[in-house]
């Protein structure tokens, strides 16, 4: 269903989609209500601690606030589907009167619909709808979805990961999921992707990628999300940094993509990566009315 084919345009997911349309970068704001996330597992698995982290996040400039109720770090545990409904759907129809679209990271078609119907904008999937009924549950709604690439599974994505051509292979997967989508009746304004940064890659494939992401998103034709905040590459390129000294690190990463094409940046330290993007679109204003002059 798109937006203008009998969707309320005053939605949530109908604004967010919208503003997919305009120039600017968004800040996506992870929020983790998990036990075992790689970051901050733990701290807001409390139903307080997420809304208060949520507002924090929002009065700093988060455009998204990306919620997710099962962690995906290497490693992670599968969780099933009354779990994840419990730590997901009770906190997306709290963090509704903070007018902030809401995202939800989940892999499970039962959790993307309900979701959906407690007012979420975007679905973000790691598995980019290849679950048992994920597409039909997306193309049911009208919300965003974020189509990611990931080689491999979470338990096991970082044992062996191998590419003969990271940047072409991660395109022809994610072109062949936008066409599934679209096959399903997903509007194409719709449709985000994500290269997916760590999973199932090298640092030296993430650095490829990261590179590359220019051409990928000029061949897919889709605004492109990225998620490099404090991961590992960020620590491996500062010498097995620990999470408290990745800050700078994944803020760079965070504008080189900018200037590489991304659209959307995920991050945790919402606040810092707003301030960076917001130098990087004013030099890119400036290079427009430079050009049109």
């Amino acid at each position: 269903m798109a937006v203008g084919e009998g969707v309320d345009a005053g939605t949530p997911a109908a604004r967010l989609v919208a503003r997919l349309r305009g120039r600017s970068p968004l800040v996506m704001g992870v929020l983790n209500v998990t036990p075992d996330s790689f970051s901050d597992g733990g701290r807001f698995i409390e139903a307080e601690a997420a809304r208060t982290r949520a507002r924090a996040m929002v009065e700093e400039g988060a455009d998204i606030i990306d919620v997710g109720g099962e962690s995906t770090r290497p490693g992670a545990d599968w969780v099933d589907v009354q779990t994840e409904r419990e730590r997901v759907i009770p906190l997306v129809e709290a963090l509704q009167p903070l007018g902030c679209p809401i995202s939800v990271d989940t892999t499970k078609a039962e959790i993307m619909a309900e979701a959906a119907a407690a007012g979420a904008a975007m679905i973000n999937d790691v598995r980019a709808l290849r679950g048992e009924g994920a597409a039909a549950a997306v193309a049911a709604s009208e919300v965003a979805v974020c189509l990611m690439h990931m080689q491999g599974e979470p338990r096991t994505m970082q044992r062996h990961p191998y590419y003969v051509d990271v940047v072409g292979e991660v395109g022809d997967f994610l072109a062949e999921r936008v066409g599934v989508c679209e096959q399903h009746g997903i509007a194409a304004e719709r449709i985000v992707v994500d290269p997916g940064f760590g999973f199932g890659k090298t640092l030296t494939h993430n650095l490829e990628l990261l590179a590359g992401l220019e051409g990928l998103a000029e061949r897919l034709g889709k605004p492109v999300l990225v998620g490099m905040s404090r991961k590992r590459m960020i620590g491996t390129i500062l010498g097995d940094a620990p999470l408290d000294r990745r800050l700078y690190g994944s803020v760079a990463a965070a504008v080189i993509a900018v200037m590489q094409g991304a659209r959307i940046v995920r991050a945790h330290d919402v606040g810092a990566t707003r301030d960076a993007l917001a130098v990087v679109n004013a030099v890119d204003g400036a290079r427009s009315e430079r050009t049109a002059a």
